[in-house]
């Protein structure tokens, strides 16, 4: 099993997502989402993009490689906005900012 495959699964299991609810909140369809999850297809980078955001979680911690366990954050805020629901956002940016930075854009 992949390391996306099974970040996959804990993912979905930590969210008390079915895969019906990841496919509706992905877009992605309900046969693919199965295959992706029992390893038979490799989930291409704007899926894992779709599902980490359906999830909750970044696309690093996904495919095994987070930026997480480095980030500490301080803000505030006048909008109601958790600061967790903050730090993540902010940690799709580090590592949008990190995979472009890989791939020399």
């Amino acid at each position: 099993m992949s390391i996306v495959v099974s970040a996959l699964q804990s993912a979905l299991s930590s969210a008390g997502f079915s895969q019906r609810a990841l496919a509706d909140g992905t877009g992605i369809s309900q046969s693919t989402l199965n295959r992706i999850l029992s390893g038979e297809r490799v989930a291409k980078l704007p899926e894992i993009i779709l599902m980490a955001d359906a999830l909750g979680c970044t696309v690093r911690q996904l495919t095994g490689t987070a930026l997480s366990h480095r980030v500490q954050c301080a803000a505030r805020c006048s909008d109601g906005a958790s600061m967790e629901a903050m730090r993540q956002r902010l940690l799709h940016f580090m590592e949008l900012d990190a995979y472009l930075d890989d791939q020399a854009i």
